[in-house]
């Protein structure tokens, strides 16, 4: 199977999860069997039209990140690779938008990874996209309902979560400083500001926490544990390598997820995976929910839902009765392997279903 990525930014031009977990989809096809390609805005230096990095093959749509210069060399692009499957995210919306006739003519059919929709997002292009792709991933339920209500059937919309190292999980060490941990990029929906709160309704009791990850928030989230009279007790440690985060993980006891906007609770998954209790607070554009409350969450996970500091506070005193983990087996079914497998049924059912029309 040939697959093409179609997206003007790659992991060297944007940091986001939505990019993230393409990288990551990416690396793990280049170690199969199956080809890939990437078309793109060209990032690399010089005017040579493919670019070849860790085994992966990038190849130049346009060469200054224009939108409008992308969308109309993209279906010569696609027609000179050929491809059997195209694999899109779902912003920004125009470019997916744009895609879509280029594989109608070329009778290739279009898989869209909705993530998020960004500020840029027309309603209009969203709903063009939700119903014309020929299979729509979604990393939760809650952006599955997204998806349906800009008119996306329900047989074309297949849950695949995003994924963890389990390997990793199993071989990092056990860093056992910190009893509650906070981790995610600290951006405008971070909401530390929850945890924080909750931890000083506990100043009274013994305890050590750690916030993990930086951002435009990180300034005030530290002014703010200044205020609650906790900062001695709560470490801020920044960005961590994946191994360094899972230490710290491995040795915690909680794991707070407070964020107000959360397509899938990524660093949820790896706190429980970990052996965390996981606490998190409802809100109405996060899936956290999906990994912890009791319709949806695997067997035996040792966590809750809460929607005030005040209830965070009293889980986090409920599950210091529990017992210690650094480790659930059961979070192995969240392996990148099976991810993996996933988007593969995925493809091959779209192309599959693509010849009968």
């Amino acid at each position: 199977m040939r697959v093409a990525f179609v997206s003007m930014y790659t992991h060297h031009t944007r940091d986001t999860p939505a990019i993230r977990r393409q990288h990551r989809l990416i690396q793990l096809l280049t170690n199969t069997d199956h080809e890939v390609v990437v078309l793109c805005s060209r990032w690399w230096d010089g005017e040579h039209a493919k670019f070849e990095q860790n085994g992966i093959e990038y190849r130049a749509v346009d060469g200054d990140f224009s939108t409008k210069r992308f969308v109309f060399k993209l279906p010569f692009a696609l027609r000179k690779e050929s491809p059997d499957i195209v694999h899109v995210p779902n912003s920004p919306a125009r470019h997916a938008r744009a895609v879509k006739p280029a594989c109608r003519v070329l009778r290739i059919p279009m898989v869209v990874d909705w993530w998020a929709e960004s500020d840029d997002d027309s309603a209009g292009d969203c709903k063009s996209i939700a119903k014309k792709a020929d299979r729509i991933i979604v990393p939760s339920e809650t952006v599955k309902t997204t998806v349906r209500e800009y008119g996306a059937s329900e047989a074309p919309v297949t849950v695949i979560p995003d994924g963890l190292d389990f390997s990793l999980i199993e071989s990092a060490p056990v860093e056992a400083e910190f009893d509650l941990v906070y981790s995610r990029h600290l951006d405008e929906y971070a909401n530390v500001e929850t945890f924080l709160l909750a931890l000083a309704e506990l100043r009274d009791r013994d305890w050590s926490a750690a916030i993990i990850g930086n951002g435009s928030a990180a300034a005030d989230a530290e002014r703010t544990a200044r205020d609650l009279r906790i900062r001695d007790r709560v470490s801020f440690l920044g960005d961590l390598s994946d191994k360094q985060r899972v230490a710290v993980l491995k040795g915690a006891h909680v794991f707070a997820q407070t964020a107000e906007r959360e397509p899938f609770a990524t660093n949820l998954l790896w706190g429980l995976a970990c052996g965390c209790v996981g606490i998190a607070e409802y809100q109405a554009d996060s899936a956290a929910h999906e990994l912890v409350e009791e319709k949806s969450r695997l067997p035996g996970t040792r966590g809750t839902l809460v929607s005030t500091p005040e209830e965070l506070a009293d889980e986090i005193i409920v599950a210091g009765d529990m017992e210690e983990r650094t480790i659930d087996e059961a979070y192995e079914q969240y392996d990148y392997s099976e991810m993996l497998e996933q988007y593969l049924t995925c493809y091959r059912g779209a192309i599959s279903d693509y010849g009968l029309f």
